[in-house]
């Protein structure tokens, strides 16, 4: 696999570094999860829940495939041992507020003095610097509510609503892996490790970052619209007889206009005066929506995507969840891996969002238990037994 041999230190907790350290795993690399006393949050994220689910995908998902081992950075032996995994580490990778880390001299001066060719990279929500670097930061608030992203979702005099779980987060895995990726590259340049930052703040401003463009040169931005009046009535939801929402988006601001009234059996539209420039379209656009939904409501779904695709219209059905995991596109296209689930058998999950032909896993390790890999690893930095069972007595370590 293509990162074979190189070792990564996931000390971080929640969604974001798991997750990127998850993507890395997937690549090939080592990946050892460092987890505080009590573990990562997300395992008891289905705690206050009424029924037990007896399993939790969310916690398996950015988990699978790595090593698990529990040391507690409040006492020496456990720092002690963190330090010594990051001297025999590519990279380090944490979201533990840097105030914290810097305090248990676990900072990333401390650590690449003793090892200059380690990537340290850290995950925040607000940056490293500026007033409030120091605050905490989940993705609903700084990537989601923070960056922008809340209020440019929300159609115009509507109330915010809440992003799904680890969208943000997600997000920032990805840029996370693009920036160590980026310090590996220039670490076989130079032979030296560097510091790389990623926040969720910054992450989701990039996310937007289109109409961020038009607002820092504009000084204003338009708002999202309502999909009974929106700024293209092309490019709008629209639903079938048999109650199937479907997505078009011309090519262009009125690419395929003909065509498209065409697919609704709406011909004479065409020559209505009312659209007949983009121009006018875009200021009648509540009217031209009205009659699109009354032509699409009188199509079955099958008979709207057979025209679609005879035009060559670039359109997709609104999918559910449930529709998603049984898509064979996206089965095709990689989006799902098998993961052991510790019994002989496999479940499966979503898969890391790249291919590599020939050089893809089929099948990833589950989500370690809660420090089933502490004695192991310990073994593996040359701790001896009475070492090893003296930390765990102590409760610098948990195994």
């Amino acid at each position: 696999m293509l990162l074979k041999g190189l070792k990564v230190i996931d000390f971080s907790a929640y969604i974001a570094g798991p997750g990127a350290a998850c993507i890395l795993g997937d690549w090939g690399a080592e990946v050892i999860k460092v987890e505080r006393p009590g573990g990562d949050s997300m395992r008891h994220v289905f705690g206050d829940l009424k029924s037990d689910l007896g399993a939790n995908p969310i916690f398996d998902l950015d988990n699978r495939g790595k090593r698990g081992i529990v040391l507690d950075i409040t006492q020496p032996e456990g720092r002690e041992a963190l330090a010594k995994l990051a001297e025999g580490a590519d990279v380090f990778l944490t979201n533990v507020r840097p105030v914290s880390l810097k305090r248990y001299g676990l900072d990333d001066a401390t650590l690449r003095a003793a090892n200059a060719r380690l990537v340290y990279a850290v995950i925040t929500g607000y940056g490293l610097e500026g007033p409030e670097a120091h605050k905490p930061g989940f993705d609903v608030t700084a990537f989601w509510a923070r960056a922008g992203v809340a209020n440019m979702m929300a159609p115009k005099g509507t109330e915010p609503f809440m992003l799904r779980t680890g969208f943000g987060d997600h997000t920032t895995s990805l840029a996370t892996v693009s920036a160590i990726l980026a310090a590996l590259y220039e670490r076989e340049k130079t032979g030296v490790g560097r510091l790389v930052q990623t926040s969720l703040l910054g992450t989701g401003i990039w996310t937007v970052s289109s109409d961020l463009a038009v607002q820092l040169k504009f000084g204003r931005l338009a708002s999202n619209r309502p999909r009974n009046n929106p700024v293209n009535a092309m490019s709008n939801f629209y639903r079938s007889s048999d109650d199937r929402w479907f997505i078009h988006n011309p090519r262009g601001s009125s690419g395929g206009w003909e065509k498209f009234c065409a697919v609704a059996g709406c011909p004479d539209l065409v020559t209505d005066e009312r659209f007949a420039t983009g121009k006018a379209r875009r200021e009648n656009a509540r009217p031209l929506t009205e009659a699109f939904d009354a032509a699409f409501s009188a199509l079955p779904f099958d008979e709207i995507a057979r025209r679609l695709d005879e035009a060559d219209l670039v359109w997709s059905a609104v999918q559910t969840p449930a529709d998603v995991a049984a898509d064979p596109q996206a089965a095709a296209a990689g989006a799902f891996i098998d993961v052991e689930d510790g019994q002989g058998g496999t479940f499966r999950s979503p898969a890391a969002p790249a291919r590599f032909p020939g050089a893809d896993a089929t099948v990833r390790p589950r989500a370690p238990k809660l420090g089933e890999h502490t004695r192991e690893v310990l073994a593996e930095l040359g701790y001896g037994e009475a070492a090893i069972e003296a930390m765990l007595t102590a409760g610098a370590a948990v195994a």
